[in-house]
């Protein structure tokens, strides 16, 4: 089971483009906590919708705690800027994990740090977008892993319509 946790997100587009990111690799579900998002969905009704079809099916849910109760079996995983963490490139990603992100303004709790089996960061020159972060750790997910496999057929399942680029023989 592969879900993510968003602490008190603020942006629509944020959350939007954490789904699609989600969609494009194979997240189960989303979870957040606070009332900032939903409050900033009532208020931009009109905001782009960055997810995808390929997210549709991935609940999004609001819950009162993301560490309460976690699945057995599940490591809660958080990703922060924090002295003492796992820098990504180093990090082995559990089969079942849970992984927890701040808010776009903010930390995770030292509660909730320490409550975490593991804690990973971004080794970055700088904070990131809530949702680059999320794609970031996605991928690196994704290219330590066995289902890694690039080839035509993903390429011709996952592009755009428009797209129906090749490489040309040399």
């Amino acid at each position: 089971m592969l879900s993510l946790g968003l602490l008190n997100p603020k942006s629509p587009d944020n959350v939007g483009s954490v789904m699609r990111a989600a969609g494009n690799f194979g997240v189960d579900a989303v979870y957040y906590t606070g009332t900032r998002y939903p409050r900033a969905l009532s208020l931009k009704p009109g905001a782009a919708n960055t997810r995808r079809s390929k997210s549709d099916d991935i609940p999004l849910a609001l819950v009162n705690s993301l560490i309460d109760p976690v699945p057995q079996n599940t490591q809660i995983i958080c990703v922060e800027l924090v002295e003492d963490g796992i820098a990504l490139p180093e990090y082995q990603h559990p089969e079942n994990a849970l992984y927890i992100f701040g808010p776009e303004d903010g930390n995770i709790s030292q509660t909730i740090i320490d409550r975490a089996d593991e804690v990973v960061y971004i080794p970055t020159q700088g904070c990131m977008n809530l949702a680059a972060t999320v794609s970031v750790l996605l991928y690196d997910r994704l290219a330590k892993s066995a289902q890694l496999v690039g080839n035509n057929a993903l390429i011709r399942q996952s592009r755009d319509r428009n797209n129906n680029l090749k490489v040309r023989s040399r």
